[in-house]
C-alpha cells in the first residue's frame, strides 16, 4: 500500500491579518506547517509526502523543511486561486505508485499518529474516509428577514451531525475521478467531490484538539493546545 501526503499550505490567512503567511506563523516557537509535516513524515504508512505552497511561501517552506529536517518531502509545488486547484496540483505531482492519497491542511497543527492510522486503514477498506468529531453545539437554522432581523426557522437535531476535519484519505484513482469530473464545483471540502460521484465516505474519529487557524482567536487556542502537548511529552 503505497500512500502519498499532499499538504495544503497555500493559504494566505487573510482573516489572520498576519504579514506573515499563515503556514510560517509560530505556534509556541515552530512554524504550524511543520507540526503536521512532522507526524505524517514520521509515520510508517506514508511514503512520500507533497506539500502545496504559494509563490510568497514556496521557499520559506522548503527552508523549514531543511530546518526542521522532514523527511520523505516527494516535492513542493505552487497551488492556485482556488483551494480545488491547489488539491489537483498536488495530486498530479504524486507518484505512479500512488495506492491512496493523505490530504491535510496545514492549518489543522494537531494530528495525531492515531488518528491517521485510522482514515488510512478505512480509506483502504472502502475508498474514502474522513476524520470528525461530533458537534456539541446547538445548531439552529436561521433565516434573515426584512430590516436585517433573523430569525430561527427550526433547530437542527445534532445527534447525526458531525464537524468534518482533515486529514482525508481516498483511493487515487476515487479523487482523480472527482477532480476531473467536478473541479469547477464549489465545495468546502474534498470528500464533497466524492459524494457527488454517489461513493459512500467512511468517517472516523478525529478529535477536539485537530482545530483549524483561521482567526486570531484561533491562534490563542493553538498556543494553549501546544503547550499542553509539549508539557505531556516531558512528563512522560
Amino acid at each position: 500500500m503505497y500512500v502519498t501526503a499532499v499538504v495544503l499550505a497555500a493559504g494566505k490567512g487573510l482573516r489572520l491579518k498576519s504579514k506573515i503567511s499563515k503556514p510560517l506563523i509560530k505556534i509556541d516557537s515552530k512554524p504550524l506547517v511543520i507540526y503536521c509535516l512532522s507526524i505524517l513524515s514520521k509515520h510508517p504508512y506514508i511514503k512520500d509526502i507533497v506539500v502545496v505552497a504559494n509563490r510568497q511561501n514556496l521557499e520559506d517552506i522548503r527552508n523549514k523543511i531543511k530546518r526542521y529536517r522532514i523527511d520523505k518531502i516527494k516535492d513542493v509545488v505552487l497551488g492556485g486561486k482556488l483551494r480545488q486547484i491547489s488539491v489537483f496540483n498536488g495530486l498530479r505531482a504524486t507518484d505512479n505508485q500512488t495506492d491512496l492519497v493523505l490530504i491535510h491542511d496545514a492549518a489543522r497543527p494537531f494530528i495525531d499518529k492515531e488518528m491517521v492510522s485510522s482514515v488510512i486503514k478505512a480509506a483502504a477498506r472502502y475508498g474514502a474516509a474522513i476524520a470528525g468529531v461530533p458537534v456539541k453545539a446547538t445548531i439552529k437554522k436561521v433565516r434573515s428577514q426584512e430590516g436585517g432581523v433573523r430569525r430561527v426557522e427550526k433547530t437542527i437535531d445534532r445527534n447525526n451531525l458531525w464537524e468534518i476535519q482533515t486529514p482525508q484519505v481516498f483511493k487515487k484513482d476515487l479523487i482523480l475521478k472527482a477532480y476531473k469530473k467536478f473541479a469547477n464545483t464549489d465545495v468546502s471540502d474534498d470528500a464533497m467531490l466524492v459524494e457527488k460521484l454517489r461513493k459512500k465516505v467512511s468517517v472516523v474519529s478525529g478529535t477536539y484538539k485537530n482545530i483549524k487557524i483561521t482567526t486570531p482567536e484561533d491562534l490563542i487556542v493553538a498556543q494553549a493546545i501546544a503547550k499542553s502537548l509539549r508539557n505531556e511529552k516531558v512528563s512522560v
